[in-house]
């Protein structure tokens, strides 16, 4: 399958930053070349190419950007009717992540508040973008649940959303905050439907033209446009999440309720961000000792 260079690298551009969209076109442009018919590449097509990437690259962070740009590649054949179907789009990569939680690196409910605030350059986007942000700070949810988010499974008469199962998550339904139901009405009303500009989803988070907003995506918005503000801290989705889950066990709430709500599997992973006071002065004494 011949694919239109020029579109393929627009689509990049209009929904990545520069360096990020340049990045990805050479990474595709190397995928073609090694790959004869990599167009029409199956499942199987994409887990090989995987394979080779692995045994060429230890770092498993490399392997994960290539894996962003082919899913990336193959939604945009999708979107433009070159095919039926994304092989990459169910592609996980089960490399560990670092699992320490740092006190030091995580922020106050009052610090993730003015994440909502950040003054955006599209006005189109900024409506979106505040209700993603309201449901990383206030619902804690990680990026695959919120690429999962369907239309329907936001109730604003019980002011709800109904959060999807994960690999390393259990569903539940959380309560959303009055200030969120409004901004998520606007959204569905007005600034959703002119992201969609006439196309079909039933996904709540659309980019432009209607294109699905991935966890990559939201990986991405998050660390460029946020990953700044608290220098040396760096804003992440893993930060935010971890810093909305301490802040109620800081605050109190009961360690059971505190896992139903994160979703977590096990208790023990709850446990993780609960700190006494040794642990927190301990951990503030690492980051800001002159000596460090």
């Amino acid at each position: 399958m011949k694919t239109n260079d020029y579109g393929f690298e627009t689509y990049l551009r209009e929904r990545y930053a520069l360096t990020m969209a340049k990045l990805y076109a050479r990474e595709i442009g190397i995928y073609r070349g090694n790959c004869p018919g990599a167009g029409d590449a199956g499942f199987n097509g994409v887990m090989a190419y995987i394979g080779q990437l692995r045994n060429r690259y230890p770092n498993a962070g490399t392997v994960r950007r290539v894996l962003c740009a082919l899913k990336a590649y193959y939604q945009y054949l999708a979107l433009t009717g070159q095919r039926n179907d994304n092989p990459a789009a169910s592609v996980r990569l089960r490399d560990p992540a670092p699992s320490d939680i740092q006190l030091q690196d995580l922020f106050t409910a009052s610090e993730l508040e003015q994440l909502l605030h950040k003054e955006e350059r599209y006005p189109v986007l900024a409506g979106r973008n505040r209700v993603l942000m309201g449901l990383l700070i206030y619902q804690g949810l990680q990026p695959r649940e919120l690429e999962e988010l369907r239309v329907p499974d936001i109730d604003l008469e019980a002011g709800t959303v109904r959060v999807r199962a994960q690999a390393n998550t259990n569903g539940r339904t959380l309560s959303l905050k009055a200030a969120q139901v409004l901004l998520i009405l606007n959204y569905l009303q007005v600034i959703r439907e002119q992201l969609l500009a006439g196309q079909q989803s039933d996904r709540l988070l659309v980019g432009l033209r209607g294109s699905r907003f991935l966890a990559a995506d939201i990986i991405k918005h998050v660390t460029s446009h946020y990953g700044s503000l608290f220098l040396p801290r760096k804003v992440s989705c893993r930060t935010i999440r971890a810093s909305v889950i301490a802040n109620l066990l800081k605050d109190g709430k009961e360690l059971r309720a505190v896992q139903v709500f994160a979703g977590h599997k096990k208790i023990s992973a709850t446990e993780k961000y609960r700190q006494d006071q040794v642990q927190a002065l301990h951990s503030i004494i690492q980051a800001w000792h002159p000596m460090k």
